[in-house]
């Protein structure tokens, strides 16, 4: 690999960061409009749920969402306040807390799928063949964080 940086990589970052951007501002648009809350929200809420008993180590929900601790924080408090999660401390790890996600939590998170699942095809999926997909996917995993 080179260590040189050059002006395609530098396009090809700027554009990607430009696209996630202006397809996230629609897809929170969608969502907003359907009279739903954000995206981050559906994140977090899917990574719980899709975790063995409903239940997954804040710092785990963190990695999996990468969301800023700090912002992590008061999205689980707002969460807990609306009844779609509940906090624990960790039995094994003191300093840790245990997401929870309850019966209004997974209700929320399957309303808010249709209307992200929807924006996903609009904004990115329609424009793409299934080959492209498939070899943006192969790209992107070669840079994702491991």
């Amino acid at each position: 690999m080179s260590t040189k940086l050059t002006s395609s990589v530098i396009e090809a970052w700027a554009g990607l960061v430009r696209t996630e951007r202006a397809v996230s501002d629609r897809i929170e648009e969608r969502l907003k409009n359907a009279g739903l809350p954000p995206l981050d929200w559906y994140h977090v809420l899917h990574e719980v749920d899709r975790s063995p008993k409903g239940m997954m180590r804040q710092s785990g929900v963190q990695s999996r969402t990468q969301l800023a601790q700090y912002n992590l924080c008061r999205l689980v408090d707002r969460l807990e306040g609306e009844g779609l999660v509940e906090r624990h401390q960790c039995q094994v790890d003191g300093r840790n807390n245990v997401v929870v996600i309850t019966a209004k939590g997974r209700a929320l998170h399957r309303a808010m799928w249709p209307v992200y699942a929807a924006a996903i095809e609009e904004q990115f999926g329609a424009r793409l063949s299934p080959a492209e997909a498939e070899q943006l996917a192969h790209l992107l995993a070669r840079v994702a964080p491991v």
